[in-house]
């Protein structure tokens, strides 16, 4: 593996908590904090022939899986872009700061709430979900418990005067 570049990339990325090294020739790197919903990770392998030959890009990590296959063949469509500009250098660095700088760029068609809209369509009539139906029960009233409610009320939703007085003379 090109040495050099490894030892520059392990200075560079020192501390930095989005860096991971997998393997001498293998390396992550997350574009966004955590928790940030376009965040991405690029994984940057580097065959025997690297940086003569294109360094080998990919998105599987599971770290990805909620970001759409679109989105992530588009992300590596535009950093092959940057490889083939760049071949014959060490590129690993170049590549992730431009992912980093290109970050909204291409997550721009990455819909942030697909993570919760499928998790919630899942989560509706599954019986291990206590807390939505808890709420659901106190928002809907019963036909009957309404009819009490009215009866109890004046129609403008005020109890009446002394609704609830004790009947103290008897």
């Amino acid at each position: 593996p090109p040495q050099m570049e490894l030892e520059a990339l392990r200075s560079i990325y020192e501390g930095d908590r989005c860096f991971r090294e997998l393997s001498p020739v293998s390396f992550q790197y997350r574009i966004g904090e955590n928790g940030d919903p376009k965040a991405f990770l690029i994984e940057v392998s580097w065959p025997e022939t690297y940086p003569q030959t294109a360094p080998v890009l990919s998105m599987d990590a599971f770290f990805n899986n909620t970001i759409s296959s679109t989105v992530k063949q588009s992300i590596l469509d535009k950093l092959m872009v940057e490889v083939e500009a760049n071949l014959g250098t060490a590129m690993t660095y170049t590549l992730f700061e431009y992912a980093k700088d290109n970050k909204e760029l291409f997550m721009e068609n990455q819909p942030v709430n697909t993570v919760t809209s499928a998790s919630n369509s899942i989560a509706i009539g599954t019986p291990d979900v206590p807390v939505s139906k808890k709420k659901d029960k106190k928002e809907q009233l019963s036909k009957t418990q309404k009819r009490k409610l009215a009866d109890k009320t004046d129609h403008k939703g005020e109890l009446p005067r002394g609704w609830n007085w004790v009947d103290v003379i008897k």
